[in-house]
């Protein structure tokens, strides 16, 4: 369905394009990146700020951050003010689904490379890919939830944002491990968008129509989180096994305290690095692979110590 606001941000794109000639780029002696993160709110997207940052000034190269808030109407206005500033390269991680491919086809009119992380426009992918492999990680994480569950279960999936990359890669993964489980079966599935308070939400009303739920799965841990807030008001006669993906610090503290079973540790620490060195390499005309996913690591309160110590 067309929005007004979707409608919007996909009509800027002539605007972008036809603003962004090759020959109005500014010419400096220090690349300059831009870093158009699509909701700093999230612990996930700090960390991937943060370190991509500390590259750059390692690097000597200048870093300059926008934060969408989550709006994709708002995300395309940014990035069509880093191309009219002259940016080398677009590190870019999309507020959503909705109109993510408008700023790559903009940033490539102006002969701008595109490094796109966590998230990736269908209908136009960046230069280079960069993100865990959510298939692979959804995938133990439901292999988890089968060996918790001695194989049975009835679960309440949490959805990120749908359309979204993780959000589809993660949905998949899962069902891979409940393929090769039949007792497991996804009673309630639906979108909370990657937020707690939605999460919450959710998952109470999930478990008001259906109290025999007993595994949460969250597409992130911040709606992981919301489940458990759920879980504990709800006062259930049985244990409810709760998961998340991410390994965010809210994430790795809950599972360390036991109020969330397990989550997929993100290496955002080195996505962040690789991000800005894969954005030198192309500004330098340099090849770099179109996709780069990097492992998630199973996380439980066996090895949660070391992530919250040093995360990756």
């Amino acid at each position: 369905m067309i929005t007004p606001r979707s409608f919007a941000a996909t009509a800027l794109v002539l605007t972008l394009i036809s603003s962004a000639a090759p020959g109005a780029l500014a010419q400096t002696k220090k690349p300059v990146i831009g870093l158009a993160v699509a909701n700093l709110q999230a612990d996930f997207f700090n960390e991937i700020k943060e370190s991509v940052e500390a590259e750059g000034a390692a690097k000597g190269v200048d870093v300059v951050t926008v934060d969408a808030k989550g709006d994709a109407a708002t995300q395309v206005s940014q990035i069509q003010d880093l191309i009219t500033r002259g940016i080398s390269a677009l590190i870019y991680i999309p507020a959503g689904a909705t109109a993510a491919g408008v700023p790559v086809r903009a940033a490539h009119a102006a002969h701008i490379p595109v490094i796109a992380v966590d998230r990736n426009a269908p209908d136009a992918p960046g230069d280079t890919f960069i993100a865990s492999n959510s298939v692979a990680g959804a995938e133990t994480l439901g292999e988890f939830v089968a060996k918790a569950t001695g194989g049975k279960a009835k679960i309440g999936a949490l959805q990120g944002q749908l359309g979204t990359t993780p959000e589809i890669d993660r949905t998949k993964g899962f069902q891979l491990a409940l393929d090769k489980n039949p007792g497991l079966t996804i009673v309630a599935s639906q979108t909370a968008d990657w937020a707690q308070d939605k999460g919450f939400a959710v998952a109470q009303d999930m478990l008001q129509r259906d109290s025999s739920i007993n595994v949460f799965f969250g597409h992130a841990d911040a709606m992981a989180l919301g489940a458990a807030q759920a879980v504990k008001v709800a006062n259930l006669d049985h244990k409810v096994l709760i998961v998340g993906f991410d390994g965010d610090v809210a994430g790795l503290k809950a599972v360390k305290a036991g109020s969330v079973d397990a989550t997929m540790t993100q290496q955002t620490q080195f996505m962040g690095r690789l991000a800005l060195d894969s954005a030198i390499k192309l500004v330098n005309h340099q090849s770099v692979p179109k996709e780069q996913l990097q492992k998630a690591m199973l996380t439980t309160k066996d090895n949660v110590d070391q992530y919250i110590a040093k995360h990756p």
